[in-house]
């Protein structure tokens, strides 16, 4: 397990750079046709180097890395493609970043899945082009690398439909089925594409992170050469999550509960939500995820007191009363860490996160490395002091820095 004490990186968003790269290693044989997921792209705006750098500067936003990398256009693309939900499909949405490259570069893909979010406001595509997180996406994508930024779905084209929050199977597929679309974009640029895929996120994004690598692992993708994924300060052992949360006298984010229930309860057709929690918050909460609350106005609406807002019947007895099998075994069912890693998986966490636990992630180590992966295929980097807040900068860093090694 490694342990690194990275200096706190002031960021609005994280990113990953990455430099574009050419190979003369042709990689796997394509098939026929590209799976085509595309729906439509809108071209919103080109960005050059000098201006995203100009928004940084008039941001006041400081990176602590080298930024000569940053030398092509940006495309940014509002795209919408259909994905798989609840046995049929739906129409999501994201932003697809294109690097206008010169010829003779190919470049390679990485999608990034932002933290957990409730209000349709907060997704990628409805953000204004010069905030400050798009402006350092952008700023990745002018190095010279495809950058993905799924909204989920619930939330843009497919606000009416509930988030399936923490649901494994359609939460990485809305992924694959982003990255196919956003080829389909690239290549209507005659930009070359290298094989080369790359996935990384923070909290909710962490776990999507690595639903998205074991499907890959599972599953495969057509076209694509995955390289490693970046999971960093997710939940992804659901039932040691809830584990945690029942542990507690109080919790400060009760919305993360109120939301993996709600998306439970609609999304897996898991028991009603009066079998999650105590009135009136039960009949209350669908009513609070129709994408115009934020996180912080609906624990606003909700209480931090476990035994006042959970349900007492299963405080107590989830383990152990029969009733409960379909919602601890949806726990474990949707927890992605079901498969032995054979692609590099460069885990990250603070030690000091109360929000997320840290524990979670250290657990879910073990637990690949137990069973069968190698400490070489799966690495633990430890931020320390870092908070579910804090250490995000640090994961920042140390993440640009391990894909240049990487690279190389």
């Amino acid at each position: 397990m490694k342990n690194y004490c990275i200096k706190t990186l002031t960021l609005c968003m994280g990113i990953v750079f990455l430099s574009a790269c050419s190979s003369n290693d042709p990689g796997p044989e394509a098939p026929v046709a590209s799976p085509k997921t595309l729906v439509s792209s809108q071209s919103v705006v080109t960005w050059g180097p000098g201006d995203l750098k100009g928004f940084l500067s008039a941001g006041g936003i400081t990176l602590d890395i080298d930024l000569d990398a940053a030398q092509y256009d940006v495309q940014v693309n509002k795209i919408t493609y259909m994905t798989d939900y609840k046995g049929d499909s739906v129409e999501a949405s994201a932003l697809v970043l294109v690097p206008m490259v010169d010829e003779g570069v190919a470049v390679p893909t990485i999608s990034f899945q932002h933290g957990t979010i409730a209000s349709d406001a907060e997704a990628p595509t409805n953000l204004s082009q010069t905030n400050a997180q798009i402006i350092l996406l952008n700023l990745l994508a002018t190095t010279g690398v495809t950058v993905v930024v799924p909204d989920f779905i619930g939330f843009g084209s497919s606000v009416e439909v509930m988030h399936p929050y923490y649901v494994e199977d359609v939460t990485a597929t809305s992924i694959v089925n982003a990255i196919y679309a956003s080829r389909q974009v690239v290549e209507d640029q005659e930009i070359e594409m290298s094989n080369e895929l790359f996935f990384a996120g923070y909290s909710q994004g962490g776990y999507a992170t690595m639903a998205a690598h074991k499907y890959y692992e599972v599953e495969g993708m057509d076209y694509y050469e995955m390289q490693a994924s970046f999971p960093s300060s997710g939940g992804y052992d659901i039932k040691s999550f809830q584990e945690y949360f029942f542990g507690l006298e109080t919790y400060h984010q009760p919305f993360f509960m109120a939301y993996v229930a709600n998306a439970y309860v609609d999304n897996l057709g898991v028991g009603s939500l009066s079998d999650f929690f105590n009135e009136p918050y039960a009949s209350a909460i669908p009513e609070y995820f129709d994408g115009s609350l934020n996180g912080s106005d609906i624990n606003s609406l909700l209480n931090d007191t476990i035994d006042v807002l959970v349900n007492n019947e299963l405080l107590m007895n989830i383990d152990t009363d029969a009733k409960f099998s379909a919602i601890r075994n949806s726990f474990i069912d949707n927890s992605p860490i079901d498969f032995v890693p054979q692609i590099p998986m460069f885990m990250f966490h603070g030690n000091a996160d109360v929000t997320v636990p840290y524990e979670n992630s250290v657990e879910v180590y073990n637990h690949f490395i137990e069973s069968g992966a190698s400490a070489d295929v799966v690495t633990f980097t430890v931020i320390e002091g870092g908070t579910h807040y804090s250490g995000f900068g640090p994961y920042i860093l140390s993440l640009y820095t391990q894909l240049q090694e990487l690279k190389n």
